[in-house]
């Protein structure tokens, strides 16, 4: 059976290191280790050049090189024929790398120093397995219908308009249609220059509120981008911000929710919610599997991220108009436990008895909801009311009220607090306060 490039795709994911043999004018080999090998087409390699100025020379002086190509599933070995065709120090192919090269980097504390230079492509001339001295048993993925999972989740995505329901939505259908159980989303705030979590899939506690600046890790880098990001082998780099989150403080101590994440995790994939040509978010994926995501699921996860994207911008839109179907709110109650909150200026940090909730807009919103309470006995507000209060300073162009709406309430729910958010009906959120309210202002 002829062997094509596309039979080789397990052996680009970077999981073993591939190696290149050239040999300068004279015959003198030279052998190096490569970190990046890609794929470009049925034809076509492309091989990062960062620090191997031997191989690049050699390259200049005689174009044909060796390629050894190691499959990460099982071991199996190819040798493939090359000659140099051009070098690339532009386009989508290499900002594709380079930024795979820098996230890459950022995992190991060296961003900045692993600097794609350029990418030299190749063509193959010829590609033929290495026969192993060891029996190996190819271990085969059992055969999934991406097309079909993607189109069951773009139909349950769709037929939902309010945030909260589109996040859960995407995420237990990622779980149902993918079999992948780890997830987060985050929503981009440009006040903040940061992503802040607002749904969560398999992690506990669930992270929600947690953030990520732009461009850190495969998240920021994805989001900074506006392309996907994956690792596909962790035990080769340092996972983004476990060193933070193994020696985090607490909360009411830093106002700082840690990033959730596996300990074990091998495989990540970050995903870029666009719509309109912006950045809205990143939905982030771990496994323990090595090599977890392939490039199917790298299609199929970025039409999915489209879709929650396009949807989540539509329930904003709509979230203008007040709905007539109304649920009715609680009844405020009479019990008499008093219930402590202090809010802090300089950030907008809200503690409730002690334990730090959120800061930011959000933090805004809460308060400004219990000052209405506490001034006229409000329980009840509307998006259209929110967004025309100008103490609360909201962006004044896209000011994604619905999804801070959503990070407050899951806040509120997760602390367990007396204190929680409810749904109403569209465009329109109920307040819940089960005590005597007493709020402090630090100015300071």
């Amino acid at each position: 059976m002829t062997l094509e490039l596309t039979d080789l795709e397990a052996c680009f994911e970077g999981v073993v290191p591939s190696i290149i043999s050239t040999a300068d004018a004279d015959g003198i080999p030279n052998i190096s280790y490569l970190s990046h090998v890609v794929m470009v087409d049925d034809r076509h390699v492309a091989l990062s050049n960062q620090f191997f100025a031997k191989t690049a020379a050699n390259i200049r002086l005689n174009p044909q090189a060796t390629l050894l190509l190691v499959d990460g599933r099982n071991g199996l070995q190819f040798r493939l024929a090359l000659v140099f065709a051009y070098a690339l120090e532009e386009g989508p192919l290499f900002e594709h790398t380079s930024l795979q090269l820098d996230a890459s980097s950022a995992q190991v504390g060296m961003t900045g120093i692993m600097k794609l230079r350029n990418l030299d492509v190749f063509r193959v001339t010829k590609i033929e397995p290495i026969r192993s001295p060891v029996e190996t048993t190819e271990s085969l993925a059992p055969k999934r219908n991406r097309l079909a999972g993607v189109a069951r989740i773009v139909e349950a995505i769709a037929a939902e308009t309010e945030a909260d329901r589109i996040v859960d939505v995407m995420l237990e259908s990622i779980r149902t249609e993918f079999c992948f159980e780890h997830a987060l989303l985050l929503q981009f705030y440009e006040e903040r220059n940061q992503l802040v979590t607002i749904g969560s899939l398999g992690f506990q506690p669930s992270g929600i509120g947690s953030d990520v600046p732009l461009g850190e890790g495969v998240i920021g880098a994805a989001a900074a981008s506006g392309r996907l990001v994956k690792v596909s082998d962790m035990s080769r780099v340092r996972r983004f911000g476990a060193a933070i989150r193994d020696s985090a403080l607490s909360e009411n101590r830093t106002r700082s929710i840690p990033l959730p994440g596996m300990p074990d995790a091998m495989s990540q994939i970050a995903v870029p919610l666009v719509a309109g040509g912006t950045v809205r978010g990143v939905l982030f994926l771990e496994s323990r599997e090595r090599r977890a995501f392939t490039a199917e699921d790298e299609v199929a996860l970025s039409i999915v991220a489209r879709q929650a994207a396009v949807a989540l911008a539509l329930g904003e839109k709509l979230s203008l108009e007040t709905g007539s179907h109304r649920v009715a709110p609680a009844e405020h109650s009479a019990s008499e436990q008093m219930i402590r909150v202090v809010h802090h200026s300089f950030d907008d940090s809200v503690f409730v008895d002690g334990d730090y909730v959120i800061k930011g807009i959000a933090g805004r919103l809460l308060v400004s909801m219990l000052e209405q309470h506490l001034a006229n006995g409000t329980l009840e507000f509307t998006n259209r009311e929110i967004r025309l209060d100008a103490a609360l300073k909201l962006p004044e162009f896209k000011d994604n009220l619905e999804t801070r709406l959503l990070l407050l309430r899951r806040r509120l729910d997760e602390k367990q607090l007396p204190i929680r958010l409810v749904r109403l009906g569209r465009g329109r959120i109920g307040i819940r306060i089960e005590g005597r309210l007493r709020l402090r202002k630090d100015m300071a």
